[in-house]
């Protein structure tokens, strides 16, 4: 893991789908398993540091050496990141939008 990763693995109510998500309990959880978005709040993993706040939205998927990223766009700043698909992440939102070819 990078020296700029900051563990943070705690639950939250995502602010999108309104589900109550729990502690990954592996790694930091970043993003709802159901709905798959993210809040920009990071600059660096786990620094809290961005002062954007906006959803990032999950626009595709992409094949990194630890398993299926997740690509999001943020729906305020626009900015492009990326997050490690967790365990439980729902398999059909993930399959779904893994058919969506990137826009480069």
């Amino acid at each position: 893991m990078s020296e700029r990763f900051i563990m943070i693995d705690e639950g939250f109510t995502c602010l999108v789908c309104g589900r109550e998500v729990a502690p990954l309990r592996y790694t930091a959880r970043d993003h709802c398993p159901h709905c798959l978005c993210s809040l920009h709040v990071d600059v660096f993993p786990g620094d809290r540091a961005s002062d954007c706040k906006g959803v990032l939205r999950p626009v595709g998927t992409e094949k990194g050496k630890k398993g299926i990223r997740i690509v999001y766009e943020c729906d305020r700043c626009h900015a492009s990141k990326k997050n490690i698909s967790a365990a439980d992440d729902d398999s059909d939102a993930i399959i779904k939008l893994s058919a969506n070819p990137l826009k480069g």
